[in-house]
């Protein structure tokens, strides 16, 4: 049994006169410091990979630079992180020995959010389900926000009036949490991702649960019944549990039968069609189970959830098609950032009429986990990148493979060994990291380049 591990516990303090350091001046770092300001405090911003500009209105901040983290942590008294920035990161281990309080972004907009909060984690389909939640609430006619790892900080939820916040929220984020207390959590799936900063499964399990440890006996836990180690946490939480899945439902949750969804929760019973839900595939049905859980513990209706089902718009770079020619389609998947989204993907697709694209930067997998459905869905897979050794070991044998340095060069071998009838799939079961800026980015050379004239 997965036990839901919580950090020790340190007071959340007051803003307005304190001196805040932010380390990291990515988009949340930006956030944290403004909102630090407005709050009266003394900001103090430093950025580990000392590349990242502060923008115009932070120009005045003070910015410290060091290769001694006592030198960077004199005088301050609060410590936000942004989440890129690991707890083993040397400032953050000095100022926890020196008992300077590390609060996350998420806890301390949490703390300060008159609104209640919907939080989403899991491994793969956190953000779809997050922007259908909030889609399901905007039908019943709530002033929803939505955040978090999705693009928007949640700190920048401060700056309005909401009648809920549904916040995506990953396991960088909730390394740093303690008094965080979602109305409703939910907790999709758990499979290997992150190991290359969190270790192992167990220490990445246990840091997704702690979105659960400050739930209490009125707040709702939606838990993926189908997956052992989501379910393993049923039993510690305080918090109402609903499951989700496809295996027989005992109490109240969602199960899929037919085309159809059925719901049961608190003596409620709802049946939800799928006939016009535009998220398809094994995967989305969880997601969309998810998302009406989440949305009927808030009070939607059944009419606004069957309508936001109907009316929702899919993320880009999740299974969509971007292309077709001779009789060819062409996928981008580049969100499938991990082993477990690339099966997942892999399991709604004919046997053998896949062209596969994967690699890019590994991030600790285990790619033998996913060598059986390859060697059955894949005609052909093209590897790149700084992972394509790694993967070519794992896979040898189970499909045939063409490996390239540069990803342009892989898409050309994937688009090249297509034939009319297949699938081109741009599923890259890794970080875009080393030779993008991130997933979108990639995804979106993929559908230029597949675009081209030929």
């Amino acid at each position: 049994m997965v036990v839901v591990e919580e950090k020790r516990s340190r007071p959340h303090p007051g803003i307005g006169g304190r001196h805040a350091l932010v380390v990291g001046l990515g988009t949340t770092g930006v956030a944290v410091a403004r909102y630090l300001r407005t709050q009266g405090a003394s900001v103090r911003v430093s950025d580990p990979a000392k590349g990242a500009a502060l923008p115009d209105d932070l120009t005045d901040v003070e910015r410290r630079e060091s290769s001694s983290p006592d030198d960077v942590l004199d005088g301050i008294d609060l410590v936000v992180p942004s989440p890129g920035v690991p707890a083993s990161a040397p400032l953050l281990v000095r100022a926890e020995e020196r008992g300077i309080p590390v609060v996350s972004e998420i806890e301390l907009a949490a703390a300060n959010l008159d609104a209640p909060m919907v939080a989403v984690t899991g491994t793969n389909g956190k953000s779809t389900t997050t922007e259908l939640i909030a889609h399901l609430l905007e039908e019943q006619g709530s002033r929803t926000f939505a955040g978090g790892n999705l693009g928007t900080p949640l700190i920048e939820a401060l700056r309005g009036s909401w009648d809920v916040a549904v916040v995506e929220v990953s396991s960088f984020q909730l390394e740093w949490v303690d008094a965080f207390r979602p109305r409703v959590g939910l907790l999709l799936n758990v499979t290997e991702d992150h190991l290359d900063r969190h270790g192992n499964l167990e220490t990445y399990t246990a840091v997704k649960a702690r979105l659960f440890a400050r739930q209490e006996e009125d707040d709702v836990a939606v838990l993926n019944r189908d997956d052992p180690r989501v379910a393993a946490l049923a039993s510690g939480l305080a918090g109402a549990v609903v499951t989700f899945g496809s295996t027989p439902l005992e109490g109240d949750g969602a199960e899929p039968r037919g085309g159809a969804i059925h719901v049961s929760f608190r003596g409620r019973r709802s049946v939800f069609s799928l006939e016009r839900c535009p998220l398809e595939g094994a995967h989305n049905r969880e997601n969309v189970m998810a998302a009406i859980l989440a949305a009927i513990s808030m009070g939607a209706s059944d009419a606004a959830v069957q309508a936001g089902l109907e009316s929702f718009t899919p993320l880009p770079h999740r299974m969509q098609e971007v292309h077709t020619v001779h009789g060819v389609r062409f996928v981008d998947d580049s969100k499938a950032t991990n082993v477990g989204a690339l099966m997942r993907s892999l399991e709604g697709l004919e046997d053998g009429r896949v062209v596969l694209v994967a690699g890019g930067k590994d991030k600790g997998s285990d790619f033998d986990l996913a060598r059986v459905i390859v060697g059955r869905k894949a005609r052909c897979v093209a590897l790149y990148g700084s992972a394509r050794e790694l993967i070519e070991r794992s896979w040898e044998g189970a499909a045939p493979l063409v490996v390239r340095e540069h990803f342009e060069d892989a898409v050309q071998a994937a688009a090249d060994a297509a034939e009319p009838g297949d699938v081109v799939l741009l599923s890259p079961a890794c970080a875009s990291f080393d030779q993008f800026d991130n997933y979108a980015a990639r995804g979106d050379a993929f559908a230029t380049l597949v675009r081209m004239p030929r």
